[in-house]
């Protein structure tokens, strides 16, 4: 197992823990590079907030904020269970985190896949970006969920 994938299984928990909320399972959790300490762990809140801007990523990234006392995230990694949406991804340029991992692509809003945000010329920060960790467990988490719910209706 790389240490990609320890992270992502731990963004696997959040995601899961999200589901069980009834939430759209995503979860998130965010690295200080140096050190490798975790700064931040989320998962989908956006139902039981009350908050469409409740996803796991903008969680984590208030929470990793908040403990590093600046706006700025630099030098970290940002682990999510699903590729990031426009929202999310502009909130990764903008709190200047240094790399994105996810689990699956979203091909239908990515907003690195469909929109490009992350490579676009017009943003002042490019972090690096990896999709794939852990896909097929991340998947399949957000299968069974939307398989579930479609039964349940």
């Amino acid at each position: 197992m790389t240490a990609d994938d320890e992270i992502m299984a731990i963004a696997l928990e959040e995601a899961r823990l999200a589901a069980a909320a009834g939430e759209v399972p995503a979860g998130c959790v965010i690295v200080d590079i140096p050190s490798g300490e975790i700064l931040a762990r989320a998962h989908n809140r956006t139902e039981t907030l009350h908050r469409p801007t409740a996803h796991a990523e903008i969680l984590a990234i208030e929470e990793a904020a908040r403990r590093r006392g600046n706006w700025r995230i630099v030098d970290s990694a940002l682990y999510v269970t699903k590729e990031p949406c426009p929202m999310c991804a502009g909130a990764i340029i903008l709190a200047r985190c240094s790399r994105v991992v996810w689990g699956v692509a979203d091909p239908k809003r990515g907003g690195a896949s469909v929109f490009d945000m992350f490579a676009h010329p017009g943003v002042n920060h490019h972090p690096a970006v990896q999709g794939g960790v852990m896909e097929k467990q991340c998947l399949e988490v957000l299968q069974t969920f939307f398989k579930t719910r479609r039964k349940s209706k």
